[in-house]
């Protein structure tokens, strides 16, 4: 065991969880991963401000949330809207 908590409490891991999580989005694109990792990257930044002082069902619980609302952030902001349909004019290879 560590000295300031167990491994889940420490942000550098809720960190590194985000980067990796980041690092998927890139290979299944459609904002899948990334509100994970938004999610992670928050929880990792309040652990920094506050400590370990949640525990691990209330990090389980900050993670998902804040994962759905980063989610729904990027799909509001990234979606294609109503009646809008993605046309390509050109191809790629001429």
């Amino acid at each position: 065991m560590m000295e300031g908590g167990a491994l889940w409490s420490v942000w550098w891991i809720w960190l590194c969880v985000a980067l990796v999580l980041g690092a998927l989005e890139i290979f299944a694109p459609g904002f899948i991963f990334l509100g994970f990792a938004v999610g992670a990257l928050l929880v990792a930044l309040i652990l920094l401000g506050f400590g370990s002082l949640f525990s691990l069902p209330v990090l389980i619980l900050l993670f998902a949330v804040l994962s759905l609302a980063a989610w729904l952030t990027l799909r509001g902001l990234f979606a294609l809207r109503d009646g809008q349909v993605k046309t390509f004019d050109r191809d790629i290879n001429d």
